[in-house]
């Protein structure tokens, strides 16, 4: 007998099948001339990266230059950092809207003509004001290089795009501080600011020749998200601003600082649940549903903010302990930034082979940055640059191998309509992970410091009856720079307080490392357990039947 099935029961088991979602606007034909425009993004993405990165490492320089305190010096990084991470989240709706190619073009020919009249601002106020827009416009540009590179590459070298990506994380920061020094010795500290107008210039024919004209949509004005925007951009700008100046400021013993927090994080949530209902959202908050995207954004922060930590501790050491200028700290920068020249593509080529799991290159990457982080901890006062060539030899082989596989598991799962959603939230993680890095780096370094510099002078204090038959190794040193004995005696308690204070801080630094090797393992595992694999992408087969 037949079992005549209602139409509701076969409909409901039936297997749900997804529909695609929307191609992008315009894919063009792949050839010589999008190489070049993916080149020129990729110059461009960089050229913000030296702007943000070389002025920050200079900042010492530029304030002597233009007599700006401290306190306020460190308000002109706070104010770029802030309004460059915010950029971040809403630029692919500005882009979607305005077309890649002119939306690329006017942000960099706008970062670069902002950088002529820096140095002449007359005050710290207009300065800021300056860097916040420039660090607007130089914020907007890295989302757009990820949607290019996973829009206009054809799937076989999609994972090299990834690649070339992972440079403005890996390449640019270590070329940072060599870039510094090369300006302020040998041009002058003006170029601090001017030295991104030429490779701006570049970028920009490259864009003009290279990136496709795709059409503008003014249409999508009709749903623009006005609530996003006005509680978004305030909310990031509050929360990485507290980042920057919390350990300065003292946390929340500043009244500063605790409203920013508590202003800045309720009107995030607002934010994210306007997100998550919004016909025409900045980024999709769904996308966290996926273990992959949990994985990888988690790692990407993580992974971001060790490899900051890790230039940040030899450069700390050199300037603080060896009293070295830029100039001659720049080698042990250049060790790492220049292999990845060759590294980024060699370790793409592993993770685009579909026999190569790229969860394991992730760990062995992790693994690397982990032993890098355990030869650090035998850091002394008798360190000097070439002490540090072994860590960072084992960072160059570290950084990518980290770096590419993560960003492979948030965007190899998704189709290129997706890239404009993914790349704003990866890149406002990307930019949050050097806040969080800046702030961890403060706070531990400051507090360890404070913690070895008490228990130094605790375990003086104990011994020093013990000890005074001994001499005093300092005074006798220095009995002969002058007849006068209370001033032998002045000089002698200033040189013993630097001996605590070079000590102190590098048991503070061995600390850091040690917190490092821990995160890195731990890092290893997660992604051992949590993601799903994820395969590199290929061209469909003509044989293929279309569905």
């Amino acid at each position: 007998m037949k079992t005549i099935v209602p139409p509701q029961a076969a409909a409901a088991a039936a297997p749900v099948i997804h529909a695609s979602p929307p191609l992008p606007s315009y894919i063009p034909p792949f050839g010589l001339r999008t190489v070049i425009g993916c080149l020129g993004m990729l110059l461009a993405v960089h050229v913000a990266g030296f702007n943000e990165h070389v002025t920050e490492i200079g900042l010492s320089d530029i304030r002597g230059a233009m007599h700006i305190g401290h306190d306020e010096g460190s308000w002109l990084i706070s104010v770029y950092e802030a309004f460059n991470i915010a950029a971040m989240a809403f630029t692919p709706w500005f882009y979607m809207t305005f077309s890649i190619y002119r939306f690329s073009i006017f942000m960099t020919v706008v970062m670069a003509l902002l950088s002529i009249p820096a140095p002449f601002m007359p005050d710290v106020t207009s300065l800021c004001i300056l860097r916040a827009f420039q660090g607007l416009a130089g914020g907007c540009l890295p989302p757009v290089l990820m949607t290019v590179m996973l829009k206009y590459l054809p799937p076989p070298l999609r994972v090299f795009g990834i690649g070339g990506y992972a440079m403005s994380a890996t390449f640019g920061p270590n070329l940072g501080l060599p870039l510094e020094a090369f300006w302020f010795e040998a041009v002058g500290w003006h170029w601090l600011y001017w030295e991104i107008i030429p490779l701006a210039a570049i970028a920009v024919g490259m864009m003009a020749y290279g990136l496709p004209r795709d059409p503008m949509h003014f249409e999508r004005f009709e749903k623009f998200n006005w609530l996003g925007l006005s509680v978004g951009l305030p909310a990031i700008c509050s929360l990485v601003t507290v980042l920057y100046q919390g350990d300065r400021l003292d946390w929340f013993r500043s009244p500063l600082i605790t409203s920013l927090t508590f202003w800045g994080m309720a009107a995030f949530i607002v934010f994210v649940i306007n997100e998550a209902f919004h016909p025409s959202p900045y980024f999709r908050i769904q996308y966290w549903r996926s273990r992959n995207i949990q994985a990888a954004l988690l790692s990407l922060v993580g992974i971001l903010a060790i490899c900051s930590i890790m230039a940040e501790i030899p450069a700390t050491y050199l300037e603080a302990v060896r009293g070295y200028r830029p100039v001659q700290a720049a080698p042990v920068s250049l060790v790492v930034a220049l292999p990845q020249l060759i590294m980024l593509p060699l370790i793409a080529a592993l993770c685009n082979s579909r026999k190569v799991d790229c969860r394991f290159v992730l760990a062995g990457g992790m693994l690397c940055l982990a032993a890098s982080a355990w030869l650090g901890t035998w850091l002394t006062v008798d360190w000097v640059r070439d002490n540090f060539y072994p860590l960072q030899i084992l960072q160059v082989f570290g950084q990518p191998m980290t770096v590419i596989p993560t960003l492979m598991l948030a965007t190899m799962a998704m189709g290129p309509a997706d890239g404009p959603f993914i790349s704003g939230m990866v890149n406002m993680l990307k930019g949050l992970a050097n806040a969080v890095a800046y702030a961890l780096f403060a706070a531990l370094s400051r507090r360890r410091e404070q913690y070895h510099s008490t228990m130094l002078l605790d375990h003086h204090g104990t011994h020093a009856l013990a000890l005074q038959g001994m001499g005093n190794p300092i005074a006798h040193q220095l009995s002969g720079t002058s007849p006068d004995a209370g001033h032998v005696a002045r000089n002698s308690l200033q040189v013993f307080h630097t001996y605590v204070h070079e000590q102190s801080l590098v048991l503070a630094l061995n600390d850091i490392y040690a917190v490092l090797v821990c995160v890195c393992l731990g890092y290893a595992v997660m992604n051992l357990l949590l993601p799903h694999r994820v395969y590199p992408p290929r061209a469909p087969s003509p044989n293929t039947p279309a569905r």
